[in-house]
């Protein structure tokens, strides 16, 4: 299975311990399903470490090491402009499509309201069954 952390799902996987999106993120791990992010994905984590928990620069680049040892990161080579409420949330949709992606898992109700995506199933952490 390929999977792809929206940053809300990441953050939640990687700073809140015992959540459901860390639970979800370990098996995906222990299963050795590959998770996919991309650069965007991975910016827009770093400015909300920053912004909200006022993480340092070192403390940030400690987070952003633990992530690339389980993801595949990847340049998106698709634009996509579905989401016009929110036009960030299409760097979700666009990491996935590159991806080739089966999964993406999001809090953002943007994404969720889709429920899928050029069958790519968009979930919350919670629902995904492996």
């Amino acid at each position: 299975m390929r999977v792809v952390f929206d940053t809300n799902v990441l953050i939640s996987a990687t700073l809140w311990n015992e959540s459901s999106a860390q639970k979800i993120l370990h098996k995906l791990i222990e299963e050795d399903y590959d998770i996919f992010l991309s650069l965007e994905i991975i910016e827009e984590y770093k400015k909300v470490l920053k912004r909200d928990f006022d993480y340092s620069e070192e403390e940030i680049n400690n987070f952003i090491s633990i992530i690339m040892q389980f993801s595949n990161i990847i340049e998106p080579n698709t634009i996509i402009n579905i989401i016009q409420n929110d036009p960030e949330d299409n760097r979700i949709l666009e990491c996935a499509i590159s991806a080739n992606a089966d999964i993406i898992l999001s809090y953002d109700n943007h994404l969720l309201k889709l429920k899928e995506f050029n069958e790519i199933r968009i979930l919350k952490p919670e629902e995904l069954r492996i």
